[in-house]
C-alpha cells in the first residue's frame, strides 16, 4: 500500500493463475460478484471491455443505499493491464462522478499466482484524501480478498 499527494496504490499476492484473474475481472457475471464489498451487491448495467467502451455498475447496501459508478475504458490489454476513467461515460460523454478517477489495475504472473496491482490517480491531494479517508484501502483490500476467493473457484 501506498499514497503520494494525489494518487493511491493497493497491491497484493492473488493465490490464482493471471488468466483465472483476468476472467474474474473481465466477465460481467462474475465482476458482480466481488466488484464491491459484501454485504453490497453490484448490479452491472452496462460493461463494454474495450477502450472506448463504457461501464456502468450500481452498488445497492442491504438497506437499499445506493452508488453508481459508470466510466470508460482507456486502455485493455488481456491479462495485463487495465485502465479505465470516471469522469468519461458512454461515447466518450463527461460524466459528474461522486469521485473523479483514473484507476490502471495491473496483474502479473507470478509462480501460478497474481500480482495485482491498483493505482487510483485523483485530480488533486484533497480528492485523493477523501478517497482514502472514505475506505479505500479497506474497501479495495477486501474487494481484492472477493476476487481471489472468486478466482481461486473458477476452472
Amino acid at each position: 500500500m501506498s499514497a503520494t499527494s494525489n494518487e493511491l496504490t493497493i497491491s497484493r499476492l492473488i493465490k490464482a493463475p493471471r488468466a483465472l484473474v483476468w476472467k474474474a475481472w473481465t466477465t460481467p457475471e462474475h465482476l458482480r460478484q466481488w466488484w464491491c464489498p459484501k454485504p453490497w451487491t453490484t448490479e452491472i448495467r452496462g460493461f463494454d471491455l474495450r477502450p472506448g467502451g463504457a461501464f456502468d455498475m450500481l452498488m445497492r447496501a442491504p438497506n437499499g443505499e445506493e452508488s453508481s459508478n459508470p466510466g470508460a475504458f482507456l486502455e485493455v490489454v488481456s491479462q495485463q493491464r487495465i485502465v479505465f476513467i470516471s469522469t468519461l461515460t458512454e461515447g466518450r460523454r463527461p460524466g459528474t462522478p461522486w469521485l473523479a478517477l483514473t484507476a490502471f489495475i495491473l496483474m502479473e504472473e507470478q509462480g501460478g499466482s497474481t500480482k495485482y496491482t491498483a493505482r487510483v490517480l485523483h485530480k488533486d491531494a484533497q480528492d485523493c484524501r477523501k478517497h482514502e479517508e472514505t475506505g479505500f484501502y479497506d474497501g479495495w483490500g477486501t474487494c481484492i480478498g472477493q476476487l481471489e476467493e472468486l478466482a481461486s473457484q473458477l476452472a
